[in-house]
């Protein structure tokens, strides 16, 4: 590894993907102490687990940030059969483990893996070689359309079967958004949008369980007791941190009152320990950690390379955005972590890889382009 090797590597990145990591091990031992107490006997038993899941994840971003990116490349199909091949595992087979009535895991002995983090890397991929392949013929319908849209259709109905179906709105909102640079045409995308929304709107209506999550977001102090009780301990959290918080490991809320405290939310916790100042701060790092993703995106001289940092960087985007509009009452529970903070190991691996894949590219050949400039079909 020469000098000039690690000269063309983006530190910044690097050096917020750390800071954010630290912080979410803090958070995950300040909010999951109490539980990890009564249920494992120790306090620092989710601690020391996301402690070795960000170990690997450093060890996994290292290699794939120093390997030859064609090789990435070259496993683009070999990644889709074998995401393809897990998704049906977690539905069809003994192997898939079962959590609060949906099968999204799959058990390897040390931890449970959910094949969707792999499937948006897997989906990302492919449609960056989709759209720098077809460049030329992407405005037909035939082209543009039909490929990515069955690929990712394929992915969001076996998530659908899990039933997961904030898995599926996010394959969704990943292959609108690459297709929106990637030179798919307008028409064909708000033909997509409408039929995206009507799907969504049947799903919901017809399923007991997420009319109800919709409803409860709508007014979640209507049903307070029942299926507004996670969304308004939430408000609870952040309401009661005020503007510095009640100090780190204070939180009250995470005492078995707010359910998924160090998972999906865990920001609530940050909001009563450290106040609007700590999430406020966090929210600053995270956005800097995406402008810099997005600056190398938008400065790589390939399409190919392109498009593949910009997937990467909304996966991760996506991701953060999801999570906090979900804490703060925006959007209707999903069960989005948060990156870098949440605790699990495949969240945090899957980000990990993500930053080591933008990493790698920040080495590649990169000049001044326009921001309008992502995709070559524009």
């Amino acid at each position: 590894m020469d000098a000039d090797w690690l000269g063309r590597m983006d530190f910044l990145l690097l050096g917020l993907t750390l800071l954010l990591t630290l912080f979410g091990l803090v958070m995950v031992l300040s909010a999951s102490g109490v539980m990890a107490s009564r249920q494992f006997g120790g306090a620092y038993h989710f601690f020391m687990r996301q402690s070795v899941f960000a170990v690997a994840g450093l060890v996994l971003m290292s290699v794939l940030a120093a390997v030859p990116i064609k090789r990435v490349y070259a496993m683009t199909y070999p990644l889709l059969v074998l995401t393809t091949v897990l998704l049906v595992l977690v539905i069809a087979s003994p192997l898939g483990v079962q959590v609060n009535g949906a099968s999204r895991w799959i058990k390897l002995g040390f931890f449970n893996f959910q094949p969707m983090e792999m499937a948006k890397i897997a989906l990302v991929l492919y449609l960056a070689w989709f759209f720098s392949e077809k460049q030329d013929l992407v405005g037909r319908f035939s082209v543009g359309v039909v490929p990515p849209f069955v690929v990712t259709g394929i992915f969001a109905g076996l998530m659908l079967l899990q039933p997961d179906f904030g898995g599926a709105a996010m394959m969704t909102m990943l292959l609108f958004l690459i297709c929106l640079v990637g030179g798919t045409r307008f028409v064909y995308l708000v033909g997509s949008v409408a039929l995206a929304g009507m799907a969504g709107w049947t799903l919901i209506v017809n399923s007991p369980y997420r009319w109800k999550r919709f409803t409860a977001f709508l007014d979640p102090f209507a049903d307070a007791r029942d299926t507004g009780y996670q969304l308004v301990q939430s408000m609870y959290a952040f309401g009661s941190g005020g503007t510095f918080g009640a100090g780190l490991g204070a939180s009250k809320q995470k005492l078995f009152f707010l359910p998924e405290a160090h998972n999906d939310f865990i920001m609530a916790v940050v909001g009563e320990e450290l106040g609007f100042v700590g999430v406020t701060a966090v929210f600053l790092v995270m956005g800097l950690l995406c402008w810099r993703a997005f600056h190398i995106a938008m400065t790589l001289d390939d399409l190919r390379d392109r498009l593949t940092a910009y997937g990467v960087t909304l996966i991760i985007t996506l991701g953060a955005v999801l999570n906090m509009a979900v804490v703060l009452g925006s959007a209707p529970p999903k069960g989005v972590p948060m990156p870098f903070l949440s605790y699990g190991g495949s969240s945090l691996l899957g980000s990990m890889v993500c930053v080591g894949l933008l990493l790698n590219l920040s080495r590649q050949p990169r000049g001044n382009r326009p921001l309008g400039s992502l995709g070559g079909g524009r």
